[in-house]
């Protein structure tokens, strides 16, 4: 263990919460000190939600080390049964509790709890949060369901999705929309929004959906083995993912691909001219390992950008991202040290970052635009309106994400660079409100103290000497480089940066002078 003010995972208790919380009917009975009840904050505030997550404490303090810890777990569980009346129960210590051994798990089972109590056994001090929502998720699974007669219509089990979790509830709609469209329907949602007795009915579809293999890999391979369910590898994030997905569906069903594509913006945005601007733009991604992937191939292959460092934090997902890695001429980066990450995004020097709430405060550091992709996130990623990230709409979301903060980096620029121009510099007002910036005569007027030839500041050519400027062809070439609203107010600040020093050819080099003249 180490001191750290961030964390990009807390452990794994917290991922069993994570499962618990998005789950009805369920109750978490977790043997914790009094300072380990911080986490019903990740949801209440950062989540969002309007009910507290379904787990009750022990709350022992260092006074009760020296008496029965166990019978403190004992009275917690009967009433937390007793006043919630649960479908199901699971049990487990966090990391501090782990250390005085109780053994939530066999003391439960001495009670006679009339429901199913599911021991969990979460190595705290070698496992973290992702681990706890996959270890978790897989016992209560292992513990409820059982092979059944299928469904008369072709269904499928969603899986992975939990409480906290990067806009899980939202790629749950979109997931289900694309079944639907193939003629498929959702037997049972997991962990999200399931019962208990939900889950003991994930035996009648035909396949799994893996939504999210940080979070139920385990629970997958098990109903693949013990229930013969087999499940999608693809994670539908991105256009050609999603086409991906839908064959692989198809291929394990039998039913014809039929996919809705209407609603999708970034084919179009891709082929526009506007996108030009951001084709070979460099970029650094960090998070877990599904979104990651699932960036690196958005970045690349549909919006031509050029990745330049990639990396996740959850070591489970290590060697994929690895071989991911080597595909793209890069060695991954794979580490839980905010600070490691901090100093590879440095030294890769991308022109934007995709990852994490740390990854954004990384950016502001650095001066580098960043777009979040993965958990961990803040309250600002769990938007109210409709936003997830996969399916086509979800696309259409990553488009909105990733241009957004280059496109207005660019604006910035161009504003530093003609902060002097009449229309731009730091007194005008907005430029859509003509009347705040002041007419070029007013303004002499308002200034007569000012020199008999100042030089001008409205965007026209300025001629203080009778100099004819001449472009050279290269310099031509680097000029239409420049975007075409911009283009002709580049040319006139040249040329008067180049009149009033008496260069009568503008070179390459003498584009690039005046820009950093004018960005002073």
């Amino acid at each position: 263990m180490k001191l750290t003010v961030w964390t990009y995972e807390g452990p794994p208790h917290v991922g069993a919460m994570r499962v618990a919380t998005g789950m009805k009917g369920l109750h978490y009975v977790l043997h914790a000190p009094q300072g380990d009840t911080y986490a019903d904050l990740l949801f209440t505030m950062i989540e969002r939600r309007d009910h507290r997550p379904p787990v009750t404490y022990t709350t022992f303090q260092a006074r009760d080390l020296g008496s029965d810890t166990a019978g403190l777990f004992k009275k917690a569980a009967q009433d937390a049964y007793d006043r919630f009346k649960p479908q199901a129960m699971i049990v487990g210590a966090s990391c501090t509790a782990e250390l005085i051994q109780d053994d939530p798990g066999g003391l439960a089972e001495t009670m006679g709890i009339p429901v199913p109590v599911i021991p969990l056994e979460l190595p705290s001090y070698q496992r973290k949060e992702n681990f706890g929502t996959d270890e978790t998720f897989f016992q209560i699974v292992r513990a409820l369901a059982r092979p059944m007669e299928k469904t008369a219509q072709v269904t499928a089990n969603l899986i992975g999705p939990t409480g906290l979790g990067f806009r899980h509830r939202d790629d749950v709609v979109e997931v289900t929309a694309l079944l639907n469209d193939m003629g498929i329907k959702v037997n049972v949602v997991g962990p999200m929004g399931a019962t208990p007795e939900d889950l003991t009915k994930l035996g009648q579809a035909h396949f799994n959906v893996l939504m999210y293999p940080e979070h139920a890999e385990a629970a997958a391979r098990w109903m693949e083995r013990d229930l013969k369910l087999p499940f999608t590898r693809t994670v539908p994030i991105g256009v050609g993912a999603t086409r991906d997905f839908l064959a692989e569906v198809s291929k394990i069903t039998g039913l014809p691909v039929r996919a809705d594509e209407s609603r999708l913006r970034l084919p179009w945005w891709s082929r526009s001219v506007d996108s030009t601007y951001l084709t070979g733009k460099r970029v650094f991604l960090f998070g877990d390992g599904t979104h990651v992937a699932a960036a690196a191939r958005i970045a690349r292959d549909e919006m031509g950008f050029e990745v330049v460092g990639m990396g996740c934090y959850n070591r489970e997902m290590a060697r994929p991202l690895r071989a991911l890695a080597r595909d793209y001429g890069l060695e991954a980066l794979i580490s839980d040290d905010y600070l490691e990450v901090e100093a590879a995004i440095e030294a890769a020097a991308p022109e934007m970052i995709l990852g994490t709430q740390m990854e954004r405060h990384i950016g502001k550091r650095l001066g580098i635009p960043c777009a979040v992709i993965s958990a961990p996130v803040h309250v600002q990623d769990f938007p109210a309106r409709y936003s997830p990230q996969m399916g086509w709409e979800g696309a259409n979301v990553i488009f909105d994400t990733w241009v957004h903060p280059l496109v207005m980096g660019l604006e910035e620029h161009l504003l530093h660079m003609f902060r002097d121009d009449f229309e731009f510099h730091d007194a005008a007002g907005p430029s859509h409100h003509g009347g705040h910036s002041p007419k070029p005569m007013e303004r002499a007027e308002a200034e007569p103290e000012a020199p008999a030839d100042p030089a001008p500041t409205q965007a026209t050519p300025a001629q203080p000497s009778s100099v004819e400027v001449v472009w050279l062809p290269t310099a031509e070439s680097e000029l239409k480089k420049i975007p075409f609203f911009v283009r002709g107010k580049a040319r006139r600040n040249t040329e008067r940066y180049a009149a009033e020093r008496g260069v009568t050819e503008i070179s390459v080099d003498t584009l690039y002078e005046a820009k950093a003249h004018y960005a002073r």
